[in-house]
């Protein structure tokens, strides 16, 4: 009898395995699972939890088309909300956001890949010459070679890396952070200010995120999943 049960529980884990290896995920973003949706027909919620079934109130949003489009994806307004609520709590203990705020006070800026924009993970840390046509300033934003008067540095999104010396288109930029003229986050954690202009889904793709604000959502979804 032992036995039989306990060949059950493996063949019953062995299952659970299964399903969850086959979870679909974005072919442009492993991190984002796919699962089908009933409304509208047709249509798929993504999100940053492989657990089915899938919580809609979780979810990034509901796309009516594979790979999504501006045109076929629709935002969930909540998840956004606790991204935002993510960020303002932990984006100042982000490597890459301590890392830009020191370099943001140099005097030269000679290392400087964003003019102020916290460009998270590796695509952030490639200047792509083809991306010239990003918009705005280093000066007066706290950019390359601010001198040590300190300023703003602004939590972007991975898919668009902005040329040196720019910031990010503002459908790009999740917010920003203020840092003083020491490269310190003022007040300690930087009053992170949403931008209030972030889309999920432009034309270069859908959200990317650092490795360690990717974690910190994905840890605060799944202590809500379990309320």
């Amino acid at each position: 009898m032992f036995t039989i049960r306990t060949a059950g529980r493996q063949a019953f884990n062995a299952s659970r395995w299964m399903r969850a290896r086959y979870v679909s995920t974005l072919e442009s973003n492993p991190d984002i699972y796919v699962f089908p949706s009933e409304e509208p027909k047709g249509s798929h919620i993504l999100s940053l939890l492989s657990s089915e079934p899938v919580n809609p109130k979780l979810a990034i949003g509901v796309t009516t088309k594979m790979p999504p489009t501006t045109d076929s994806f629709t935002e969930n307004p909540k998840f956004l909300d606790i991204l935002q609520e993510v960020f303002a709590k932990h984006a100042h203990e982000d490597p890459d956001a301590q890392s830009q705020a020191q370099v943001m006070v140099s005097t030269s800026g000679a290392n400087i890949m964003s003019g102020g924009v916290l460009l998270t993970g590796q695509r952030g840390r490639r200047r792509r010459a083809e991306m010239g046509d990003s918009s705005g300033g280093a000066s007066g934003q706290g950019g390359a070679g601010s001198g040590g008067r300190g300023g703003w540095i602004h939590v972007s999104d991975t898919r668009r890396p902005p040329e040196y010396g720019r910031i990010a288109w503002p459908e790009d930029m999740f917010g920003s952070l203020e840092v003083d003229g020491n490269g310190q986050f003022v007040d300690g954690n930087g009053n992170y200010q949403p931008s209030g202009t972030y889309r999920t889904v432009t034309r270069d793709g859908i959200l990317g995120l650092s490795p360690f604000l990717r974690e910190k959502l994905v840890q605060r979804l799944r202590e809500m999943e379990k309320q």
